[in-house]
């Protein structure tokens, strides 16, 4: 565990940060775990940059359109299928899609603010229902593969409740030209460069649109990928033999 105080962390040549589910709940002591490591990646900067979706205003229009709500602000349920979810979480945790006229969207805003968490409003894609997302995996800067993920959240209900994250369902596919531009532009974006990035995985729905960007704890689906675990592998050697920074 990243917080286990018995580790000596600094013996290693390179941490990478892979199965961090449970940061959200203690978000600044993470990072200044992994900003207090010699050498790790992704690295402390990125990191933070992505453990807050409020990220996602820097890419305007080619993300989910969004609505950011402050512990307080006042929520006006959208007049379209929608879902509401926390700022800071992982693995879906707190996430749950609303049909128009379910009141219990805001019992779900209220909880979130009271436990001090900016909420997250964005339409629910339905288009997700019968063509599911893609997901684009890169591995140092460059495309590896991609998988199509089933939908998994289902009206009025958080797919995990209690849980560290939530189950998927994927396969293989083979990435549009159109979401392969998108993550392009998405790179173009960042507030640093692809190369820093030992992994990332961009999450796109039908639009296309980019409704999250990975850059913390995702699964990469390398089982997925022909030769995916072994350039994982490659890039994780290569990053630990050059020096940090």
């Amino acid at each position: 565990m990243w917080n286990d105080r018995s580790i000596d962390w600094d013996r290693f040549d390179l941490v990478v940060v892979r199965s961090t589910w449970d940061y959200p709940g203690r978000r600044e002591e993470f990072l200044a775990w992994a900003e207090g490591l010699p050498h790790v990646l992704n690295s402390p900067e990125v990191l933070r940059w992505n453990t807050d979706k409020r990220y996602l205003e820097d890419l305007g229009d080619d993300a989910v359109p969004t609505e950011f709500l402050e512990p307080g602000a006042r929520f006006v349920a959208p007049d379209h299928p929608y879902v509401v979810k926390p700022s800071i979480g992982a693995g879906s945790i707190g996430a749950a899609r609303y049909d128009v006229g379910d009141h219990r969207s805001a019992t779900h805003v209220a909880e979130l603010h009271a436990a001090s968490q900016t909420v997250l409003v964005q339409p629910y894609v339905e288009e997700i229902d019968r063509r599911g997302e893609t997901s684009l995996i890169y591995v140092s800067g460059e495309f590896s593969h991609a998988v199509r993920k089933e939908p998994i959240l289902i009206p009025g209900g958080s797919p995990a409740a209690g849980g560290l994250y939530v189950e998927e369902q994927m396969s293989p596919v083979e990435a549009a030209d159109q979401e392969l531009l998108l993550g392009e532009r998405v790179f173009a974006a960042l507030p640093f460069a692809r190369e820093e990035l030992l992994y990332a995985r961009i999450d796109i729905v039908p639009g296309p649109k980019v409704l999250e960007v990975e850059l913390t704890e995702p699964s990469l689906f390398i089982g997925y990928a022909d030769g995916g675990a072994e350039r994982f592998a490659a890039a994780i050697a290569a990053a630990a033999s050059a020096e940090p920074g």
